[in-house]
């Protein structure tokens, strides 16, 4: 099972349903649950939650990602906020 996104994770999703309530299209605000869900960034390195030097979201490290697909049965976190060379970029090594 594969999560796709523009950005990334957010502090504050605890349930899909979060997700599914809003009613499409709406307007992006400055913080919170739809903000995270467009613009925050995985850190290479890093471990937890941090504000993001961009000046809106967080950064998060792979404990986050890790954490995120166990609770929510999911395999992989799929986003399409940055461009990598090859067109694909895994940002961590993949468990076992």
């Amino acid at each position: 099972r594969v999560l796709c996104m523009h950005g990334g994770l957010s502090p504050e999703l605890q349930h899909f349903d979060q997700i599914r309530k809003h009613q499409r299209p709406v307007d992006i605000p400055d913080a919170g649950l739809i903000c995270d869900l467009l613009w925050a960034d995985p850190e290479r390195d890093f471990v937890g939650w941090a504000e993001n030097d961009r000046g809106v979201s967080y950064v998060f490290g792979s404990d986050i990602v890790t954490n995120f697909l166990k609770k929510h049965n999911l395999d992989l976190v799929c986003r399409a906020h940055q461009v990598v060379e090859d067109g694909y970029e895994f940002f961590w090594e993949e468990e076992s």
